[in-house]
């Protein structure tokens, strides 16, 4: 079972910006290849990171003011926020430890 949540720009701020857990976001949408084939990752990287990161999906066309803000420009793009902030993002499709990698560096704070 994923414990990946959904955000939208009815419940972003609260979820992402208000997290008090660092928030790993994909930006993603349902015609999105790419985006397929990260979900099962995040899925696990949900698992693996419990308790120290959030994993949070946006499905940008549903969501164009929050792709807007943001500025994502591909898909899919994942931005991790902390404290609010958006701390560093990557886009296109990645393996599973360029993703663990992407994540500790930014735990530390």
């Amino acid at each position: 079972m994923s414990t990946i949540i959904a955000v939208s720009e009815d419940n972003f701020d609260d979820m992402v910006l208000n997290s008090e857990l660092p928030v790993v976001v994909d930006f993603w949408a349902p015609w999105c290849s790419p985006c397929k084939q990260l979900m099962p990752i995040l899925d696990d990287t949900a698992e693996t990171y419990a308790g120290e990161v959030v994993v949070a999906k946006v499905n940008a066309d549903e969501n164009p003011d929050i792709v807007g803000k943001y500025n994502v420009r591909g898909l899919p793009t994942v931005i991790l926020f902390s404290d609010g902030e958006e701390r560093e993002r990557f886009s296109g499709l990645q393996t599973k430890s360029r993703i663990s990698a992407f994540i500790v560096r930014n735990l530390g704070g």
